[in-house]
């Protein structure tokens, strides 16, 4: 072997620069959080060839003093942090001190600033083996300019792993667009081979901030995003989910941000996915651009040189505050709240109430159709809690109720539960039912124009939250196994099913600790007797330690309800009456996450006048 030597600072700066400088999108995104540390208003990013030629970036910062340049290029020299206490509470995005050092070891850079009322800026460049900065005189506004060329010109390997022009171009864009959705108050522009690719203004106020939004995501993110803006238990999170009908392919359309610095987490994904599970298709993905600000002693940064990775200090309260947002968000999600429904005024629903003994006309489509599964009612509809529309009574009264007949009797309502007269403006947001076509879907009219209905879909999901509510309302009973089942697992998780007795026992399960790698399963949900149930136990003791929390049974017990609620559900070629459709929109305006089925399939779609006119060339 060879004797152990120092390696030379060039050498060492090109193999930190394997952690950092990935490809030309490594590079943008360290000039980039460089220059929104110096408090820049205004960053110009100008890139030829992908960035592999040249990546320039300008900014009006704060500059850098002329006797701090010599140590701008060089490893580990810093001015975000000076003590461990520093590190600890960090609050911008850069502190490691290696981004410039080790983007010089492998292109040529060169840096030029100037600072507020300096007689000249300065321009510095490193040179040599040992990588010293030398510094000349250079004309400069306040701000600084960095200017790399030939990415990885020395470097050959690396080079080669490189993709095509277009491939590097998107992969740029892509986190030019993530620092300008994390810092609304600061200006982007971005040219490409001289074409102008971006030009985003500072945005202050809600409006300019959700146009600057539709530019970076697109319009189409826009029209089905709602605003959320929740605080608690030190916590904030805000910022735009789409609504479950606007899901994705692919996770190309998720920003989060912690603290303005954007994050990739595992636990904060799968509080998301937790939030969206109840109303998502399978496979596909949804999209938003949220924001959590949290006291920066709460998360630790230092976690990956790329900082994409972060920590939190108490990350079940993290996990449970993100998931019980944008679930209330999404439960809340009504036909009303819909953007083409957003000039209807909001309806006036009842608290949840028990269901009477005479059962709906839509819930009578649904006897027979279950059967008595561990303690639960026959049938879907019997469960105790579910809601019974407030406006049924009206539409049952007529076999035949023309669409002026049933505007009169919702108009009656609301007129007598305002007390003021004023109800004869209003209509529902689903409207009012004209027909059945093909014993599948309701047609109705609203004020924008024509409702689709797809009946069994939307019914399944009115008997699937009645379910839920029925569960919620009585607990989740449980049942002693007749021959306890013995699981070996690791310490670990022996040690967590121990300290998470309470958890197991809230969701219908006891299991004791046998010994130090052994756990007794005894009782369990009685709807989730027929559940693989080493698998399930194993399942949610991994949740607990990655994530703090499970919400895996909940999870078994409501795939089963689900079933049960689509057979339960009235079925296509089922003719229904004028009541009997009417009473299921209504009940539909009522229903939480209503716009989509157990499945995740849509339940209704709006057809406007503009988009019927279009269709018979009217107007021109």
């Amino acid at each position: 072997m060879t004797k152990i030597h120092l390696l030379d600072p060039r050498l060492a700066n090109q193999i930190a620069a394997g952690e950092v400088v990935e490809r030309p999108a490594s590079v943008v995104k360290e000039l980039l959080e460089n220059s929104l540390d110096a408090g820049a208003r205004r960053i110009e990013l100008e890139v030829e060839e992908g960035g592999v030629k040249l990546i320039r970036v300008r900014d009006d910062g704060e500059g850098i003093a002329h006797e701090d340049l010599p140590l701008a290029l060089s490893r580990h020299a810093t001015s975000k942090i000076t003590v461990l206490e520093d590190l600890e509470s960090v609050a911008s995005l850069g502190f490691r001190g290696e981004a410039l050092a080790s983007i010089s070891s492998v292109s040529r850079l060169s840096l030029s600033t100037a600072r507020e009322g300096s007689d000249s800026g300065w321009s510095a460049r490193s040179e040599g083996r040992d990588m010293e900065a030398v510094l000349s005189p250079v004309a400069h506004p306040r701000g600084t300019t960095v200017e790399v060329r030939d990415l990885f010109f020395n470097t050959p390997a690396r080079r080669k792993f490189l993709r095509t022009e277009k491939t590097e171009f998107n992969h740029l864009d892509e986190v030019v667009k993530r620092q300008a959705l994390s810092r609304y108050d600061v200006g982007f522009s971005l040219r490409h081979n001289g074409r102008a690719i971006h030009s985003l203004k500072p945005a202050d106020s809600q409006l300019e901030q959700e146009r600057r939004l539709a530019a970076v995501c697109g319009p189409a993110f826009m029209e089905q995003a709602l605003f959320i803006d929740r605080e608690a238990m030190g916590l904030r999170l805000w910022g735009w989910v789409a609504l479950p009908s606007f899901s994705r392919s692919q996770a190309d359309l998720q920003h989060f941000y912690v603290n303005g610095r954007y994050v990739r987490d595992r636990l904060v994904v799968h509080a998301v996915r937790q939030a969206y599970r109840d109303v998502l298709f399978h496979g596909r993905h949804p999209a938003f651009v949220l924001y959590l600000e949290l006291a920066p002693a709460s998360v630790d940064v230092n976690v990956h040189p790329t900082k994409h990775e972060v920590r939190f200090r108490d990350g079940r309260t993290v996990h449970d505050f993100i998931f019980r947002t944008l679930h209330k968000v999404l439960a809340d999600v009504r036909p009303e709240t819909v953007e083409q429904n957003a000039s209807l005024p909001a309806l006036t629903s009842e608290p949840m109430m028990a269901m009477p003994e005479t059962q709906s006309a839509m819930s009578l489509a649904a006897s027979g159709a279950g059967s008595s599964t561990s303690g639960l009612a026959s049938t879907p509809t019997d469960f105790a809690g579910g809601y019974q529309s407030q406006y049924r009574p009206q539409f049952a009264s007529s076999q035949s109720s023309g669409v002026a007949d049933q505007q009169a009797a919702y108009q009656r309502l609301h007129a007598a539960a305002d007390g003021d007269g004023e109800g004869s403006h209003l209509a529902p947001p689903l409207g009012y039912a004209l027909a059945q076509l093909k014993g599948v879907y309701i047609l109705a009219e609203n004020q924008q124009g024509l409702v689709l209905v797809d009946m069994h879909a939307a019914h399944e999901r009115i008997t699937y939250e009645r379910m839920k509510n029925a569960r919620d309302g009585e607990g989740i009973r449980s049942q002693p196994l007749l021959v306890p089942i013995n699981l070996a697992v690791s310490e670990r998780e022996a040690d967590c099913a121990e300290q998470h007795g309470e958890v197991f026992a809230e969701l219908g399960m006891r299991i004791e600790r046998a010994a130090a790698e052994s756990v007794i399963v005894r009782e369990l949900p009685a709807i989730l007797a027929d559940t693989s149930v080493e698998q399930l136990v194993r399942d949610v003791l991994s949740d607990l330690l990655e994530f703090g929390s499970s919400d895996r049974i909940r999870a078994h017990i409501n795939e089963i309800l689900s079933t049960m609620a689509c057979h339960g559900s009235v079925r296509a070629n089922r003719r229904l009456t004028l009541p009997e459709m009417n009473s299921l929109l209504r009940d539909m305006e009522a229903t939480e996450r209503s716009g989509q089925c157990n499945h995740g399939r849509p339940t209704w779609v709006q057809v406007g006048m503009a988009e019927l006119d279009k269709w018979f060339l009217r107007g021109r």
